[in-house]
């Protein structure tokens, strides 16, 4: 088996940061999938790893090799309200493992049983909610969307109660940083600020070493976080992606998408919608996104104030809208082939989305259609009124062959950006219904489609279609 390469770093900060504590065991746990093109980035050869070695590797009470398994202490704003009894409550950080290069990836068991901060929780996750996290993850990492991804899932013969009884599951998640917003407010809030200053040193030596050169080191650091969130949340709503649990909490220090839960790629463009049925108010809808993001980054820059100038905070707070506005028409731009990508093309984007909107269209299929229609009448197969389109698709055209010289370099990079297939809910659902009856080729079927969702995969050809009616029927809550 590939050797697994420990070196704990977070294990050796002051141990009041985290509990140590070991997995608890499922009953009669078993591989459901293994992301192998994962495996291969982190060093290791998925061909040497036999389904039985990375159960008995990653979920057993003793855990891998050189391992510490600890669970994160942190705290943040839930909906918009401050909860400091925070922290990991069912996953557990197993430990990092150094690749050959020398990159850091930290492993985290989800569902990996009750710690100090489960409260009145099991510590258990379940076999919907980690399937959903283990194909989404890996979709935005096929889209180009920065994220955490999932080496494995595993099932099991246990069950607990959520939706009445559920089977138990376990993810394990592999990314380089499980640092929140939220781990900041914890030193902030408790007048821990002793502890606040060595926890951004660790954040600048682990993730922005660069800001060691600048004259305010952690001033830099605040920086490359706005422009971080600003990209990742501009990425998001170019797709049409809805997180639906913006907490701080949920927060990742480098501005990956972070703690999945009833997310989703919206079937049809409704700027409002609601992806979470426990956010009666709407806080995390789909339009609200940036703002909340922007919302959550002063929630940072609060916490950081012992450490940085609150002038200086709010100046960089202050650049989100318009890094958040040059990544968002940067990428509309390029996913439509216009040449010159950016604000230039604000005023034709603007109209695409309101004409959207209207027509309830679906807009990765709307997009993908102008791609294609050169090939022959396509929009006019997508949308229910092509007539509608037609004076924005006059101004459109003329714009985009501006240069007509680089129409086809354009639109051969657009292609790149634009999926056949997009992870809707209602392919999660019939993954998780197969789940349960013991069959998981759809969800390995569907993890090959959303690691590159710009070619067309034979095995599941059908989901490129438009989503079948009954998909308006699914309601997901913070179990999802």
């Amino acid at each position: 088996m590939s050797k697994l390469n420990f070196d704990n770093s977070y294990a050796r900060l002051p141990s009041h940061w985290y509990q140590s504590v070991s997995v608890t065991p499922l009953k009669n746990t078993h591989l459901i999938s293994f992301n192998a093109p994962l495996a291969q980035t982190l060093g290791l050869n998925p061909c040497e790893w036999a389904p039985s070695q990375l159960v008995d590797t990653f979920t057993t009470e003793q855990g891998p090799e050189g391992a510490e398994p600890l669970a994160m202490k942190y705290t943040g704003h839930q909906f918009g309200v401050y909860n400091p009894d925070l922290g990991d409550g069912r996953g557990i950080l197993l430990g990092e493992h150094l690749d050959p290069a020398g990159n850091r990836w930290d492993f985290h068991l989800k569902g990996a049983g009750k710690t100090a901060y489960s409260r009145f929780a099991d510590g258990k996750a379940v076999l919907r909610s980690s399937i959903r996290e283990y194909l989404v993850s890996e979709a935005m990492f096929g889209l180009g969307i920065p994220t955490t991804r999932a080496l494995a899932i595993f099932g099991s013969e246990e069950f607990t109660l959520r939706n009445g009884a559920e089977p138990c599951a376990q993810v394990l998640r592999v990314t380089p940083c499980h640092i929140r917003f939220g781990h900041f407010e914890y030193f902030y809030y408790s007048g821990q600020h002793e502890d606040l200053k060595q926890l951004a040193d660790y954040v600048i030596d682990r993730y922005y070493p660069d800001a060691k050169q600048a004259e305010n080191p952690y001033l830099f650091m605040y920086q490359q976080v706005v422009e971080r969130s600003a990209y990742l949340v501009a990425q998001w709503q170019s797709y049409g992606f809805v997180h639906a649990v913006m907490n701080t909490d949920n927060m990742s220090i480098i501005g990956e998408t972070f703690d999945y839960g009833p997310f989703t790629f919206m079937d049809r463009y409704e700027p409002d919608h609601i992806a979470n049925k426990n956010d009666d108010r709407g806080r995390y809808a789909f339009s609200n996104q940036p703002s909340i993001m922007q919302w959550n980054l002063a929630a940072l820059a609060q916490a950081l104030i012992p450490l940085i100038d609150k002038s200086d905070l709010e100046a960089q707070l202050e650049r989100f809208s318009t890094l958040y506005f040059d990544a968002y028409y940067t990428k509309f731009s390029q996913r439509l082939a216009l040449p010159n990508p950016g604000v230039t093309h604000k005023a034709l984007i603007d109209e695409m989305l309101a004409l959207l909107e209207k027509q309830q269209g679906d807009l990765n299929r709307f997009i993908l259609a102008l791609t294609d229609l050169e090939k022959g009448d396509a929009l006019g197969a997508e949308v229910d009124s092509p007539e509608s389109y037609s004076e924005w698709l006059s101004r459109f055209y003329a714009e985009r062959h501006t240069e007509e010289e680089t129409i086809k370099s354009r639109l051969d990079y657009a292609k790149t950006l634009n999926p056949v297939y997009i992870l809707r809910n209602y392919m999660c659902e019939e993954a998780i219904r197969d789940a349960h009856e013991g069959d998981y080729q759809r969800v390995n079927h569907l993890l090959a489609m959303v690691r590159e969702p710009t070619k067309y995969y034979v095995p599941l050809a059908d989901y490129a279609d438009a989503p079948p009616k009954w998909a308006e029927g699914i309601f997901l809550t913070c179990s999802s």
